[in-house]
């Protein structure tokens, strides 16, 4: 086999440090297209963003070239870089250390694009906290509490 074909379909994601809501409205379309057009630069093309005050979630093919660390890395790298340039009240901008990344099987796409569509409402009833020890306990990701946050 001469050619090397992968589709690894990821739901990443990541919060401010501290889960501080420094996502503000008059930045969150404007960040949503840097991740996506970052993400397009690695060759791991974003099928669904979505930024909320605290987190992101990207559903995303990541590409063969590259590492799932590695992309994350650089993706929040030149975002956080970016969004500092923002103005004043973004000087202080860092995204967690640390990262979820879940693997989506492609019958799952569609209804894995529509919750990441919907975290407005969603965050309404459920903090991101509860959020993301929901997803990890759904993998089957085993977490001490003292070492998932920052």
């Amino acid at each position: 086999m001469a050619q090397s074909l992968v589709r690894n379909l990821m739901h990443i994601i990541f919060s401010t440090k501290n889960r501080k809501p420094l996502i503000i409205p008059s930045v969150r379309e404007e960040l949503k297209a840097y991740l996506i057009g970052t993400l397009r630069n690695f060759e791991s093309p974003s099928v669904e963003t979505n930024c909320v005050d605290n987190h992101v979630h990207i559903l995303c093919s990541v590409s063969r070239k590259i590492v799932l660390m590695t992309l994350l890395e650089k993706l929040k790298k030149t975002s956080s870089k970016w969004i500092k340039s923002k103005g004043p009240a973004l000087q202080g901008f860092y995204w967690q250390a640390g990262h979820g990344g879940f693997s989506v099987s492609p019958s799952n796409v569609p209804a894995v694009c529509e919750y990441i569509r919907q975290q407005d409402a969603h965050h309404r009833t459920m903090t991101f906290e509860d959020e993301y020890r929901a997803f990890l306990r759904k993998h089957g990701i085993a977490f001490d509490e003292r070492y998932v946050w920052d």
